[in-house]
């Protein structure tokens, strides 16, 4: 299906011959913005990882990105395809500027040379859009960034790149109010066009309260027990997560 981007069927994870994940199964089409919510330890970031093919983990099911088998593909080929992770605790690379990171990035996933005086310009555009000062672009990526900096320099990626997939796990995580404003906007930003796709993964709803929702997910020991609309959300903002623990504890 064109409007399809991501397929899940069944996926079973395992990291050093424990099962964290069992019997995944998540459909999210072109344009839409689904979240993952759930306690700490649920298996949130794991999919994440799976997802990107990260070696620590061992996956198995039906995994299909825009139409084409996902899981016996290379971690690059995967970014190359537009799939995008932004992770909760971004690397430090020395050496590599922030600027040239992402023009890398972006001439390798069009196949393409992109000229400076273009690519500055967009680039711009993107770090006004979250409060960045210019001189961030020419900086060791991530090198000396405080963890809202890093966190900015993620969804400067997801703009500049524009996936059509992009994975936000945790993006909101250890940030005060004000950046996670300044974020929330970065992502408001790529959800305008509608040609891609959010899988947002965390445990707080600070990010989501101005972004639009169209699904919502909750896992609880590795399975979802419940999906549903913008309402799943604030119920749990409202309540957490006693519910949803409660029924996985007595098998309903």
């Amino acid at each position: 299906m064109e409007s399809q981007v991501l397929h899940i069927e069944n996926l079973t994870v395992r990291a050093e011959e424990k099962e964290i994940l069992h019997g995944v199964s998540l459909d999210i089409g072109k344009g839409e913005t689904h979240v993952l919510m759930g306690p700490n330890g649920a298996g949130k970031s794991t999919l994440g990882c799976a997802l990107m093919g990260d070696p620590a983990y061992e996956a198995a099911g039906t995994v299909l990105f825009r139409g084409k088998e996902l899981l016996s593909e290379s971690p690059d080929k995967r970014a190359k395809e537009g799939l995008f992770l932004s992770f909760q605790n971004p690397l430090e690379v020395p050496g590599i500027s922030l600027s040239n990171f992402i023009r890398s990035a972006l001439e390798a996933r069009t196949g393409r040379r992109i000229r400076l005086w273009d690519f500055r310009r967009e680039m711009k555009k993107a770090m006004e859009v979250l409060k960045m000062d210019e001189s961030y672009a020419d900086r060791d990526l991530n090198v000396g960034f405080s963890g809202g900096e890093k966190k900015k320099a993620e969804i400067l990626q997801l703009l500049m790149l524009k996936p059509s997939l992009a994975i936000l796990d945790e993006t909101d995580s250890g940030l005060d109010v004000d950046a996670v404003r300044t974020v929330s906007r970065g992502v408001e930003e790529y959800q305008k066009d509608k040609n891609g796709s959010l899988l947002i993964i965390t445990h707080s709803t600070r990010i989501l309260e101005s972004l639009h929702v169209d699904a919502t997910h909750v896992l609880v020991d590795g399975r979802i027990v419940a999906s549903g609309g913008r309402s799943l959300v604030d119920e749990i903002n409202a309540h957490g997560f006693e519910r949803f623990l409660q029924a996985e504890r007595s098998g309903l």
